[in-house]
């Protein structure tokens, strides 16, 4: 394969386990406190098209890479909840939009763990193998703490406005419907109008850096 293709197809798969499973953990997680809405419309399932948003998958982070934008965003369809259906729904809630960055961590996690293994593995698959599994550990790693920046719609979002007293919880979540567009300002517009000031390594790279040494460290690699 060429260099394009070698490198798209040791991200392809990465990419939509993470994201198939990621969403399938917030349903799962729903059902298990009591709401079966996302398992009566089909949204735990390890198939990637029930969860992908034609625009928040393919469009928006499509654009971004055409236009060298340094910074990739994409999001996948929001697994519908119905808090009705919790015994507690604020906590219940907490629990189910931390599902999604959970599991994110446990494949990281999975995936460091099979690096082991690679010596089984005939070359050039052995190697193949290698590149996927990494890119497993980073894409999972990322998504995890990209998820959790306490901004709704994003998981650490609903986990703050859950976790907060009601009277910082429902401004927060009345910025629910504006959640991208900050999201999108703060990490695309704001580093071209401030010299220096570079959000994704204050916000995402530092913290990103520090699990992975953990999941590494856990795994036996480190």
């Amino acid at each position: 394969m060429t260099g394009d293709a070698w490198t798209l197809s040791t991200w392809i798969l990465p990419a939509l386990v993470a994201i198939t499973l990621h969403e399938a953990a917030h349903g799962f997680a729903a059902r298990a406190l009591g709401d079966p809405t996302a398992e009566a419309l089909g949204r735990i399932s390890l198939n990637p098209l029930r969860h992908i948003d034609p625009f928040g998958t393919i469009l928006l982070p499509g654009f971004l890479v055409v236009m060298g934008a340094g910074f990739l965003f994409g999001y996948a369809k929001p697994v519908p909840v119905d808090p009705r259906y919790f015994s507690s729904p604020r906590r219940d809630m907490v629990v189910v939009a931390a599902a999604g960055p959970a599991m994110n961590l446990v494949l990281a996690l999975a995936a460091a763990i099979l690096y082991h293994g690679l010596g089984l593995v005939p070359e050039p698959a052995g190697e193949w193998i290698a590149y996927n599994l990494m890119n497993c550990i980073k894409f999972n790693i990322l998504l995890a703490v990209f998820n959790m920046l306490p901004v709704p719609p994003l998981d650490g979002g609903r986990v703050a406005v859950g976790l907060l007293p009601r009277a910082l919880a429902l401004p927060l979540a009345r910025v629910e419907p504006f959640g991208v567009l900050i999201v999108l300002g703060l990490f695309l517009v704001l580093p071209r109008l401030v010299d220096g000031f570079d959000p994704a390594a204050l916000l995402l790279e530092a913290p990103a850096r520090a699990l992975t040494r953990l999941v590494l460290l856990v795994s036996g690699l480190a």
